[in-house]
């Protein structure tokens, strides 16, 4: 007769086996760890007491140790399908989807109608992206048991992962008709719901599910995306804060925290929950592009090129990193290699509206504007509506002097756009060159709402465009633009004093001395300098809007500026008396402008004009670009004065003792034009605005003389023409010695 107090008696071991079994399903897993040890102690190869100790070592996450225990316990007894089936539920999460996979086929092989192994098998297949088969497991489990809500959650799910979303949301919906309060289910509903593009209805499925599961943050995020979708960036923000509360290290969310953190325009923000992210998911392609996109914004265009490098690194074929590597090529002025990278993109995606609208930008910046005009008309028969590609068209078509169609292209993107700041002052662009003044200089403020605007001052003293009376008040006259476009609109401050304001004047510093002799300042302070104070405030280009500024209107009394008596002094001494006709030249203006290359001639096509001629010639380029040394070098007949010129009161002083200057379209046309001296200005095809349309003189610079560019976009012909009329100067200014 055996004693049960034995431990070693089979009775004993199977009463401490099932006091074990007991402790498990109440919860309490120390007690039940305690006792399955002891039944080992006993009998070290107890089926139940491994099998269920690696059970037990599952349910605490400990899926190594767990994994073990169970494949011991299957080395005992191979004829129980839950100890395989539990092998594969731990495979599973080890992600080793194989051997999960052959794990619930020994299961299946013993009991072919077991769910659960069908239920692991399937995720398994998922994991290796088999989800034919796995969708095909779901369908036996489903026919075996019709009703298993979460077998109709997760065949949803696999449904959604073949994009059949319709099919995916119907299993959602059978399982919640069972399960109403199922927030897994109600939270998967929502996302087939966002990818039929039913937003509402998905906003409302994910409010549900939060409803049930209030700290449910797969469920937060996902609303986020449904508001993000919807434009209510603001409120998707706020599900993602809330998702990131309860799951601080929940990668997607910090991802997606991040990309609506660049549609609020919040680039550091953004910067910073992308890198945490990517912290997470350092080998994550598109989170490297999203980064990309944020450096970018922030203007840190070498590091988002980075950043794309590193995205197409990992996986070549990523469409929107080769698009947006191409755009960061562009601003860095690598046209040809942002032309490749968007052309990459195109062959993997042709029919790409937002690549197609891209690669018409680089193609206009490299001054194939028919090339350009096709793939933006490309991108518009994608997509009609849009309003990015109807806005560069336009732009397109000016340069094409089509201007009517480009008018047309503009008020089109605004149509769909009413807010749509470049559309608006492209627009106004347009309408200036053409002489429309009325409607150009009141679309000439939506300036100020265009993004890359940083210039606009946050005053909260009022802005003044004409309307109310400043006499006796104090305002504040401000540049905002280039150096040119200062010393245009600076002819309007003796106009402003007139109207019995006093008047400050901020420029940029090296404009400072010159401005100081300006009639009707009272102080000039440079950008940056603490300001006095004022009662009201203008942009120096809102001026013209201000005075209503006409063709027939502009204010043209020449010379407004004069040099300072310091600079003519020292410029006296330097460049004494000649009795030949001196000639300034200068080629190139800011190489950072985006016109760059259409408007600056360079040095090496004014060489002709250097030959037989009874003239010196002096070079008032102050900033030198790669050849240009060389070139002054070889050809001693220019005096090159650039390198002494330190503000622009050496630059006005040596205008002064010029006969004439010839210059491509920069600060020094402007400051000739305003110290009343001859200048011939050598332009492209369309010009800056300011410049007009066929005309060869300048109502804003009556000493101008303009040289305008044929349909070929060449300097050889402005070049020839420039030489017949510089021998004609120069033999008047002989005769008149």
């Amino acid at each position: 007769m055996s004693n049960p107090s034995n431990p070693s008696n089979p009775n004993a071991i199977m009463a401490t086996l099932s006091r074990a079994m007991a402790s498990m399903q109440a919860g309490n897993l120390l007690e039940a760890e305690f006792l399955f040890k002891q039944v080992l102690l006993n009998d070290e190869k107890q089926f139940e007491a491994i099998h269920f100790l690696g059970v037990l070592n599952a349910q605490r996450g400990n899926y190594e140790e767990a994994e073990r225990l169970i494949n011991n316990s299957l080395q005992i007894n191979t004829a129980v399908p839950e100890a395989f089936a539990n092998h594969a539920r731990v495979l599973n999460m080890l992600k080793r989807y194989d051997e999960a996979i052959a794990a619930c086929n020994n299961a299946l092989a013993l009991r072919f109608d077991f769910t659960d192994a069908l239920s692991h098998r399937s995720t398994a297949l998922r994991g290796l992206r088999r989800l034919e088969e796995a969708l095909a497991d779901y369908n036996l489990m489903l026919r075996l048991r019709p009703n298993d809500v979460m077998a109709l959650n997760n065949r949803g799910n696999v449904l959604h992962q073949l994009k059949r979303h319709g099919e995916a949301l119907a299993d959602y919906d059978k399982a919640l008709a069972i399960a109403p309060n199922y927030a897994e289910a109600l939270n998967n509903r929502g996302v087939a719901l966002a990818e039929l593009k039913r937003l509402e209805e998905a906003l409302a499925s994910y409010e549900q599910a939060l409803a049930i599961q209030p700290n449910y943050a797969e469920a937060l995020n996902n609303r986020g995306n449904a508001l993000d979708a919807l434009g209510r960036f603001a409120e998707a923000l706020t599900s993602y804060e809330q998702a990131l509360a309860i799951q601080p290290n929940y990668d997607e969310a910090l991802y997606n925290r991040g990309s609506v953190l660049q549609k609020l325009k919040r680039f550091e923000e953004s910067l910073a929950s992308i890198e945490q992210a990517l912290i997470l998911r350092p080998g994550h392609a598109e989170t490297l592009n999203n980064r990309g996109v944020t450096l970018h914004e922030l203007k840190r265009y070498a590091d988002a090129l980075a950043s794309y490098e590193q995205a197409l690194a990992l996986q070549p074929n990523h469409v929107e990193a080769l698009n947006n590597r191409g755009s960061t090529l562009r601003k860095l002025r690598r046209f040809e290699e942002s032309l490749a990278s968007i052309e990459q993109a195109l062959i993997l995606r042709p029919d790409h509206a937002e690549t197609l609208n891209n690669r018409g930008a680089t193609l206009h910046e490299l001054r194939r504007f028919t090339d350009a005009l096709a793939s933006y008309e490309r991108a518009l028969a994608m997509q009609p509506n849009y309003a990015e590609a109807l806005n560069n068209r336009g732009h397109t078509l000016q340069e094409l002097k089509r201007f009517e169609e480009a008018l047309a292209s503009f008020e089109q993107a605004l149509a769909l756009r009413p807010d749509y700041a470049y559309a608006h002052w492209n627009e106004s662009l347009l309408r200036l060159l053409t002489g429309d003044f009325s409607r150009g200089w009141a679309k000439y403020e939506w300036r100020w709402k265009s993004e890359d605007r940083n210039t606009k001052h946050n005053f909260s003293q009022p802005l003044w465009l004409g309307a109310e009376a400043i006499d006796g008040k104090t305002i504040l006259l401000h540049s905002e633009q280039g150096f040119g476009d200062t010393i245009q609109f600076c002819r309007y401050v003796p106009l402003v004093a007139a109207r019995g304001a006093r008047v400050i004047l901020e420029v940029e510093k090296p404009l400072r001395e010159l401005m100081a002799g300006l009639a009707g300042v009272s102080q000039v302070v440079s950008k940056g300098e603490p300001l006095p104070d004022f009662t009201v405030h203008c942009p120096l280009a809102s001026l013209p809007l201000a005075f209503a500024t006409q063709l027939e209107s502009i204010p043209a009394d020449m010379p407004y500026l004069s040099v300072p008596k310091a600079y003519a002094e020292k410029w006296k001494q330097r460049l004494p008396k000649s009795v030949s006709a001196r000639i300034g030249i200068c080629w190139a203006g800011n190489p950072n402008f985006e016109g760059d290359l259409s408007r600056s001639i360079g040095l090496r096509p004014l060489l002709p004009l250097l030959t037989g001629r009874d003239a010196q010639f002096f070079s008032i380029q102050k900033d030198l670009r790669a050849e240009d040394s060389e070139i002054l070098q070889n050809n001693p007949q220019i005096t090159h004065l650039g390198k002494e010129i330190e503000t622009f009161g050496d630059t006005a002083a040596i205008i002064s003792m010029m006969d004439m200057v010839i210059s491509s379209d920069t600060s020094v046309v402007h400051l000739a034009g305003a110290l009343g001296k001859p200048v011939w200005i050598l332009l492209q095809f369309v010009p800056d605005w300011r410049w007009l349309l066929d005309r060869d003189d300048c109502p804003w610079y009556p000493s101008a003389r303009l040289f305008r560019q044929d349909g070929t976009r060449g300097w050889d012909g402005v070049i020839r023409r420039v030489q017949d009329a510089l021998r004609d100067f120069v033999e008047n200014h002989t005769e008149s010695r």
